[in-house]
């Protein structure tokens, strides 16, 4: 089929959504037109064997959840995603079908925000798959929030809950482990019946499905910046908890030259989470902390806008930001003081 052809057979029936999409799949460069708003652009590379392992996950959510994290990253900028190109180094492995898989994943998240594929590039691949997405954007310039707004007083806030998409991992890495393990012991003993039956294996998921669909299908927060905006609150400063909570809040602080004060028991934490976190003897504040992958919304607002934040459904208040020589705190349950520390996903 060739480049060009493959090209073609996933994009031909691509219609433009966006009147700033002027030409898109099918010359040298798309063609975009932004006149009176300012454009963001954001870039992301998801690797085999780094970012995701196709032994769980199906290419169609690959292909959703590549889109997703790209467009979070245009909402927590507080704009609208507009555009994506779309770029993968794949192996001779891979049929033209399972691309097909993957490009229904990634345009069912894009019909989802109305956002327009107008590019990218394919090549081979010796080491697995490789996908590179470039997310565009815009936001008119006084309405889009950095990270280096934050004040002293502001609130902190998050939408969703944190630490399910970590324990969904979890999840998925025991059962993965329990397949092999079985697989290695049914070849030490040269059963076959054993390995046949293993070809049907079915790992056991019963009561934690919101786990594998926090980590499976990730969801961009645009309905949240949506609410925001209907309640006439402007973040002073923003960010999508891609790394985790610690993470994220220190790369605020660092930028605002600000300090903290985080309450453990406001960090709201899914029932399931905690129930998978006692199961794997593991911290659940810990992994809500530090797990990553949750895709929810880090704000801070002022402190003027409390009772708006209270009022608003699935943001919960955890904490208030101080002066930078008051540090990091997170206050423990029992009222307990402790620097917090940014241990959240780093790819390096």
């Amino acid at each position: 089929m060739g480049e060009f052809g493959l090209i073609d057979r996933l994009t031909k029936d691509i219609k433009p959504q966006n009147d700033s999409t002027k030409y898109g799949v099918g010359d040298d460069c798309a063609v975009l037109h932004y006149p009176d708003s300012e454009v963001l652009v954001t870039t992301d590379m998801l690797m085999e064997g780094v970012h995701f392992d196709l032994t769980y996950i199906d290419l169609e959510h690959l292909g959703w959840k590549s889109a997703m994290v790209n467009i979070s990253d245009i909402f927590a900028m507080n704009g609208i995603p507009r555009q994506i190109t779309v770029s993968m180094a794949l192996s001779k492995r891979f049929t033209v079908e399972d691309m097909e898989q993957f490009y229904n994943g990634l345009r069912m998240a894009c019909d989802k925000w109305n956002v327009d594929i107008v590019g990218g590039d394919t090549t081979s691949s010796y080491t697995g798959l490789a996908i590179s997405i470039t997310c565009i954007g815009e936001a008119r310039k006084e309405d889009i929030v950095y990270r280096n707004g934050a004040k002293e007083t502001d609130l902190i806030c998050v939408s969703g809950d944190l630490g399910a998409a970590y324990m969904g991992l979890q999840l998925l890495e025991r059962e993965k482990t329990v397949y092999y393990a079985q697989v290695d012991e049914a070849k030490k003993k040269g059963d076959k019946k054993a390995l046949e039956e293993l070809s049907h294996f079915q790992p056991d998921f019963a009561g934690k499905e919101y786990l594998l669909q926090r980590q499976l299908k990730t969801e961009a927060r645009g309905d949240i910046i949506q609410r925001l905006r209907e309640a006439n609150i402007r973040p002073t400063a923003m960010m999508d908890i891609s790394d985790g909570l610690s993470s994220e809040l220190m790369h605020i602080c660092k930028q605002s030259h600000v300090g903290c004060r985080v309450f453990e028991k406001q960090i709201p934490i899914d029932y399931q989470t905690a129930v998978m976190a006692e199961e794997l003897n593991m911290n659940v504040t810990t992994c809500a902390l530090n797990g990553g992958e949750d895709y929810e919304l880090l704000f801070t607002v002022p402190i003027g806008d409390h009772e708006k934040i209270e009022a608003m459904e699935d943001v919960k208040l955890i904490g208030h930001i101080t002066k930078e020589s008051l540090g990091h705190i997170l206050v423990t349950r029992d009222d307990q003081e402790f620097e917090l520390k940014a241990q959240g996903w780093n790819p390096l």
